[in-house]
């Protein structure tokens, strides 16, 4: 799993790329990958609105709502495999009151 950086630590280096330094240099200077100063640039540009693509809160709340869904449909499903075991699944004759 790649290392995390703290949130800090990534505005300063995004901030260093901004004033005018070159990536690959800040990137060498701060002793990470230049694809990952890279990457954290193009998201600081979307999330300033300078160029298309999912900013980081809406990343945040898609990655909640996908993980939300999942459990909904693990419930459902546990729901569905109980009713079939219990013989609710079948229709009930018309007229039925139970």
């Amino acid at each position: 799993m790649p290392r995390a950086y703290p949130a800090e630590f990534r505005a300063r280096a995004v901030a260093l790329v901004r004033a005018g330094k070159e990536q690959k240099q800040t990137a060498t200077d701060l002793g990470i990958h230049p694809v990952t100063l890279s990457k954290w640039v193009k998201q600081d540009r979307i999330d300033r609105g300078e160029v298309p693509g999912i900013s980081s809160n809406e990343s945040v709340e898609l990655r909640a709502s996908r993980r939300r869904i999942g459990e909904l449909e693990t419930e459902l499903l546990i729901v569905r495999q109980a009713a079939k075991f219990l013989g609710e699944d079948r229709p009930r004759p018309k007229g039925s009151t139970r």
